[in-house]
């Protein structure tokens, strides 16, 4: 996998498994204290990457990156808070996590429909739309078909590993990739549910050190 390094010279580190297709620049608007460390592109689960000097590690999981920290979380050391976004361990359960409806739309995701998916399923206001625009992945549309691959994959020889346990639930109240009511299922405890959003919901932040207070 790919990261993204913020070191603003501080004794705490955040970790962030961002989601199917992102990288770093579409959480750019977001701006913290503590170091950031931006993890992406989900082909392998290679974190090179020293926590060494970290006294504390804060890690927040969004969409796919539910999946991927619930497999990976003891690699990272120092833990004190596990939050989860808008995802499921599960990833390709067909009840928990995406269903094979939403997959299908995923891989006919192309040039020419992109804008009307992000639209649809990210994004709740047209004001969010536009600033989502601009701060868009930078990656290609093939580098995410080669991800989801990988991800299946991953899912496949890894979910015996599991670990679904997290302090805090953050969910859209309209999210059409992970159904709310499914997920607040799930987690029962420690839910925190954004009214009016989508999937999308790093415009309701102004940090990520914000999410952690919820």
């Amino acid at each position: 996998m790919r990261y993204f390094y913020q070191d603003n010279n501080s004794p705490e580190l955040i970790v962030f498994f961002s989601g199917w297709g992102c990288d770093y620049n579409q959480f750019t608007n977001l701006h913290d204290r503590k170091d950031v460390l931006i993890l992406y592109d989900y082909q392998d689960l290679q974190i090179d990457f020293d926590f060494g000097k970290y006294e504390k590690v804060y890690l927040i999981a969004y969409s796919a990156g539910v999946f991927m920290a619930s497999i990976l979380q003891n690699k990272i050391p120092n833990i004190v808070k596990k939050t989860a976004v808008c995802g499921n361990p599960y990833l390709f359960d067909e009840k928990l996590g995406l269903s094979p409806e939403l997959i299908r739309i995923f891989k006919s995701i192309t040039l020419d429909n992109y804008l009307d998916f992000r639209r649809k399923y990210m994004v709740f206001t047209d004001d969010e739309y536009e600033k989502y625009n601009k701060l868009e992945s930078l990656r290609t549309i093939k580098s995410c078909e080669d991800e989801l691959t990988a991800l299946q994959k991953i899912y496949e020889e890894h979910k015996d590993k599991i670990n679904p346990v997290f302090d805090k639930v953050i969910l859209a109240e309209n999210d059409l990739i992970f159904d709310l009511q499914t997920q607040q299922q799930f987690y029962k405890d420690n839910v925190y549910v954004i009214k009016n959003a989508k999937h999308h919901v790093f415009f309701r932040f102004d940090s990520f050190e914000d999410m952690l207070k919820i």
